[in-house]
């Protein structure tokens, strides 16, 4: 068997595309380029990297973008004073706040801050709790990007065995309950794991559909998924190797050599859910420029 990949650097390029198309008629109207801002706390590498994608994407679309830049010594109380006075800039549609945050500061309490009518990351309870009640919400960019993949490659859901490993609330949790919703895709019937499942490779055999978000290079096994198995893996770690200019090589949380002879499809790491993160937040973005979901 060989596995297809579901490619999705070439998807969100595809759906940037049809964003920048939406952004040039809207100025041809006379209406002005959705603005993106995002705040940066510190200088930890990865997070500069994501950001850099995110604003490099912004301009490929049309979207007006700031960048905020902030020592990692930002008191918590700083810091929620620039959420305040992004949410109440009304030039700025939507901001993230790129995680994580250094040590000292809460990041339950800043996300709460983020007024929901602006959370495009779509972290802020209101917006989870929308999601979870099948309301029109800001879907976290992670696992709407994952919905975006089954549905452009038209990958059955309805009645299949989904498994999803790892249950942080900007992943795992939310695209379970994605998944378990009356919707396509949807339909399924939802087993999420954890640290503290017993005989996780169990469960990963049964599944028709394995999303793997736990950040545990290469935990997934060939001998952990069954034939035909349709595989998201949305994990993405550098790894020392001295073979690389760069040191480093990026690996995720399945084990590609061993799974993908067994599967039907596979995302790839890189170029797999990563690029589709940033097509949602960008497609969050259009849809708060235009009150498509907070009517006022």
């Amino acid at each position: 068997m060989q596995a297809k990949l579901l490619q999705g650097k070439e998807l969100s390029q595809k759906i940037q595309e049809e964003i920048a198309i939406k952004v040039q008629e809207l100025k041809a109207k006379g209406g002005r380029a959705p603005h993106l801002a995002a705040v940066l706390v510190g200088n930890d590498g990865a997070s500069e990297t994501y950001v850099s994608h995110k604003v490099k994407a912004c301009e490929r679309v049309g979207f007006k973008s700031t960048l905020l830049r902030y020592s990692d010594t930002i008191s918590e109380g700083e810091l929620l004073a620039v959420v305040d006075e992004l949410n109440e800039n009304d030039d700025i549609d939507g901001f993230i706040v790129q995680l994580p945050l250094p040590k000292h500061i809460d990041m339950a309490k800043v996300i709460e801050q983020i007024s929901p009518k602006k959370d495009v990351d779509g972290f802020h309870p209101i917006n989870f709790g929308r999601m979870a009640a099948n309301m029109p919400a800001y879907v976290p960019a992670t696992p709407d990007g994952i919905i975006e993949i089954l549905k452009r490659y038209k990958i059955e859901t309805r009645g299949t065995h989904v498994v999803v490993v790892g249950r942080s609330q900007i992943v795992g949790t939310p695209v379970s309950i994605l998944l378990s919703r009356a919707a396509y895709p949807g339909d399924a019937t939802v087993t999420l794991c954890h640290r503290h499942t017993k005989d996780l490779a169990d469960y990963t055999r049964q599944a028709d559909i394995l999303v793997v978000a736990t950040g545990i290079p290469g935990m997934i096994k060939g001998d952990m998924v069954k034939k035909g198995v349709v595989v998201i893996d949305v994990g993405i770690t550098r790894v020392a190797d001295t073979s690389k200019q760069s040191g480093f090589t990026l690996k995720g949380d399945v084990d590609f050599d061993e799974v993908a002879p067994k599967a039907s499809y596979i995302t790839p790491v890189p170029g797999g859910v990563g690029p589709m993160t940033i097509a949602s937040l960008l497609k969050n973005t259009y849809l708060a420029s235009q009150k498509a979901i907070y009517r006022n």
